[in-house]
């Protein structure tokens, strides 16, 4: 704002310099008013151009807006008080409102009012009402009043934006927990609360293997080491989780480094988990040779996790006796399919009603999708039997050398 008022004065000055030249005295006046129009013009354009190196300065020392506005003063006394100089004198209250409130615009309103009416009154003059003499003197006063109002606005308005900053900053951190907490509730549910439901599960039948009437050793020693791996690897997991939450800041350049091979990966998980579970799986990776897919390395988890929760899923709920995972590359799109032949979802199944349940499976599949860039489909599994959990995930394209 002042820094265009010092535009104003500039363009002010350079058209009332020429008559303020000719109206001075011949000798020391003219070396005079040439000294006011070189100093008044060369302060205003350096405050101009370089307002936040010099307004600072300004804001400090009101005497250097007084030196300025006798000097200008000279040039109003050679120009007249009816040339256009006369409105640059509207600009020191106006500056004076802005740069120290109410108290400086009265100051020096008050200021070049005055010198306003002296030079009217030096001057000689012909039929000059006074209206005409109180003019300026008004503008002046006017336009303190304006400059200190500017002054509260735009204050107000400095602090509105910082309140606004600072709520926005709020809402970032909080929307950023909610989301940590969002992720650490599906890595929790998909790792280590279902590992420990199926040491859960291998513990009580090793219970009611104990307690049969003639155990057999054999079963007892395989039951019991199922329970061991499986309390290994939730303590495993459980690590792995407590890592995630120290990781560093270049953990993300370290997961670049280390890809995924999403169709390796898939195939091994899928044969783990038919052996794990005794459910009999088929897995059909894409026809045909295929080379490493690009594929982020964290969207390239999320999919597996996916997949590995449709899979349990089968297992767990859907009571299925068989399942068919799938893989296919077609028209830039990875499709991973896994279909079963258990009961499917109940109609009407919405992701709210699942939330208020207390069901997170599938809602956090449909996060992991989405966090991914990955669409998430669900529907009937075949011979409308079961379920078919679809996931599409645009692949980039590949860079050609040059």
């Amino acid at each position: 704002m002042c820094r265009q008022v010092f535009g104003f004065r500039l363009a002010m000055i350079a058209l009332a310099a020429p008559a303020a030249l000719l109206n001075a005295n011949p000798g020391l006046g003219v070396r005079l008013v040439g000294a006011a129009v070189v100093v008044t013009f060369m302060v205003s354009y350096a405050l101009f151009r370089d307002w936040e190196r010099f307004g600072p300065l300004l804001l400090r020392h009101p005497t250097l807006l007084a030196a300025d506005t006798l000097f200008g003063s000279l040039l109003l006394i050679s120009a007249g008080p009816d040339t256009t100089l006369a409105y640059v004198s509207v600009c020191t209250p106006l500056l004076a409102g802005i740069a120290y409130s109410w108290r400086g615009a009265a100051v020096f309103a008050s200021l070049q009012s005055l010198i306003l009416l002296l030079v009217q009154t030096a001057l000689p003059h012909t039929h000059r009402t006074p209206a005409d003499a109180l003019l300026l003197p008004g503008f002046c006063v006017i336009t303190g009043a304006v400059g200190s109002t500017l002054r509260g606005l735009l204050l107000r308005f400095g602090t509105a934006t910082q309140a606004l900053t600072a709520m926005r900053a709020r809402l970032a951190v909080t929307e950023a927990i909610s989301e940590e907490r969002a992720r650490l509730a599906r890595e929790m549910h998909d790792s280590v609360a279902k590992t420990l439901h199926g040491v859960a599960l291998a513990a009580e039948g090793l219970a009611a293997s104990a307690a049969a009437p003639a155990p057999d050793p054999a079963l007892l020693r395989q039951q019991a080491e199922l329970v061991a791996r499986a309390a290994r690897r939730a303590a495993t997991e459980s690590r792995e989780l407590l890592t995630d939450l120290r990781r560093n800041q270049d953990h993300g350049h370290r997961d670049q480094d280390h890809g995924i091979d999403v169709l390796e990966e898939l195939a091994s998980r899928a044969a783990d988990f038919s052996t794990r579970t005794g459910l009999p799986l088929t897995y059909r990776p894409p026809a045909g040779p295929h080379p490493d897919l690009p594929v982020p390395p964290a969207a390239a988890r999320q999919l597996l996790s996916i997949t590995e929760e449709a899979m349990e899923n089968a297992h767990r709920h859907a009571e299925a006796t068989r399942v068919e995972v799938s893989a296919e590359v077609e028209d830039g799109l990875l499709r991973i399919s896994v279909r079963d032949d258990g009961r499917g979802l109940p109609a009407g199944t919405s992701l709210d009603e699942l939330r208020r349940r207390g069901h997170f499976g599938l809602v956090g599949m449909v996060e992991r999708a989405a966090s991914a860039g990955a669409r998430l489909h669900l529907g009937e599994g075949p011979d409308d039997r079961g379920t078919d959990v679809l996931l599409e995930l645009p692949l980039p394209t590949p860079e050609t050398d040059r």
